[in-house]
């Protein structure tokens, strides 16, 4: 006999583990913060690059472009998997600055043990991001290829894709920035933005690219 209530369907454990992982982020824990959540969003965004070139390999009228996208499957899943890899770092770089702040600083000796320990971790807190704004700036890159398949029928797939490229190097560089405020290594920090700031122009300059080959169908 019925009951009117429709059975509950099996939760696949990839939900579970994106809801545990939002869950933390929701959290009052130091980790994981917006430098991991953009790594996230940079992975969404290189599953959505893969799935175009994808689902292009599929369609008899796409074949003049199938040998592009078969690179570009596997070089938006090796994409994925360093942004993977890129959260990870990010998390265990970040969680060794609270680690520093919370270091006794009774005396002189301690105070000074303290504020090395303190800058390095800063260090290694600016240049995870650092590298994740590399990670994004390859995916925006990637979403030029995507657009240049000509896949018309995925169009929006290829722009949201983008969007998630901008907003995952956005969201690193201010996390590289916020970083920057508190190291005294002037050197490094010159560095630093330098490097970001070529990763910022050539970015500008592929999305841009990208958005003109959507806009022209």
């Amino acid at each position: 006999m019925t009951t009117g209530r429709a059975t509950p369907r099996p939760v696949c454990p990839a939900v579970l583990d994106l809801q545990a992982y939002l869950n933390r982020l929701a959290s009052a824990e130091p980790t994981p913060g917006g430098g991991s959540a953009a790594t996230i969003v940079g992975a969404l965004g290189a599953a959505l690059v893969a799935m175009v070139a994808r689902i292009t390999l599929g369609s008899t009228k796409l074949a003049p472009v199938h040998s592009e996208a078969l690179l570009l499957v596997g070089d938006a899943d090796a994409l994925r998997a360093r942004f993977t890899g890129a959260r990870l770092a990010d998390e265990a770089a970040y969680a060794e600055v609270p680690r520093a702040q919370a270091l006794p600083r009774g005396n002189d000796a301690e105070k000074s043990e303290r504020t090395a320990r303190l800058q390095a971790a800063l260090a290694g807190a600016a240049l995870a991001p650092l590298d994740a704004a590399g990670l994004a700036a390859e995916l925006i890159a990637q979403c030029v290829r995507a657009a240049e398949l000509g896949n018309t029928l995925l169009a929006s797939d290829v722009e949201c894709a983008l969007d998630f490229g901008r907003a995952a190097l956005d969201a690193s560089a201010a996390n590289v920035r916020v970083n920057h405020r508190l190291l005294k290594d002037a050197q490094l920090v010159g560095a630093q933005e330098q490097q970001l700031a070529q990763l910022l122009d050539a970015a500008r300059h592929a999305e841009s690219t990208a958005r003109a080959r959507i806009a022209r169908g």
